[in-house]
């Protein structure tokens, strides 16, 4: 199979449809196939749209496909390695280790970083491209977080939405490759906030 998909057909907030909660992935078929060559093509697309970052992982839902389904690249150091592992329906069983702070982007949110706590650890389930049940933990922190990022997605939420009452939290991405202090004003105004009972966005 083959893709025409690229990193126009991901979406970003304030789309609302990345708050909804994705549906388990109860056959894999052709569709669910394509479905991940898709967003194979839009994350690889995206990346060569973007010189100064490495796309590491997409979850369904950020095409706009509400399944539960997250794509993984096997090598974050090497960009010319282009293999993802595959997780359907993951879930996090166990959270271990200790909360640690460090920044994360995301494909769905353009430019703007957060310093994000984390557990250092997590243990995993999940079924894999071949309809095999898999549990694994984490090899290190960095894949911890991003494993909880992309099963955050699953689940509707964005890494904003941990930090969203924090006014410091935020960093503006340069294009000289340089992240920045970001006025939360500015992060206020760019509506990639949760938004309050009242449909506005949460502030402290």
């Amino acid at each position: 199979m083959s893709s025409n998909y690229t990193h126009k057909d991901i979406i970003t907030l304030p789309n609302n449809h990345l708050r909804q909660r994705s549906k388990r992935v109860t056959e894999i078929n052709d569709d669910t196939i394509q479905l991940i060559e898709d967003m194979i093509a839009a994350t690889l697309d995206w990346e060569e749209s973007r010189p100064n970052e490495v796309a590491v992982a997409l979850a369904a839902i950020q095409i706009d496909k509400p399944v539960r389904v997250v794509i993984i690249r096997e090598d974050f150091d090497d960009k010319s390695n282009k293999n993802f592992t595959v997780l359907i329906n993951p879930e996090i069983v166990k959270y271990e280790g200790k909360i640690v702070y460090d920044q994360e982007g995301c494909l769905s949110v353009k430019d703007v970083y957060g310093n994000v706590p984390r557990y250092s650890k997590v243990r995993v389930r999940a079924i894999d491209i071949h309809g095999n049940r898999v549990h694994f933990k984490s090899p290190n922190a960095f894949v911890a977080r991003v494993l909880q990022h992309e099963i955050d997605h699953t689940n509707g939420i964005c890494f904003v939405d941990h930090i969203a009452h924090d006014e410091n939290a935020f960093s503006l991405l340069t294009e000289s490759g340089d992240l920045v202090a970001c006025p939360y004003s500015k992060v206020l105004d760019s509506g990639i906030l949760p938004a309050d009972e009242d449909n506005n966005a949460i502030v402290q």
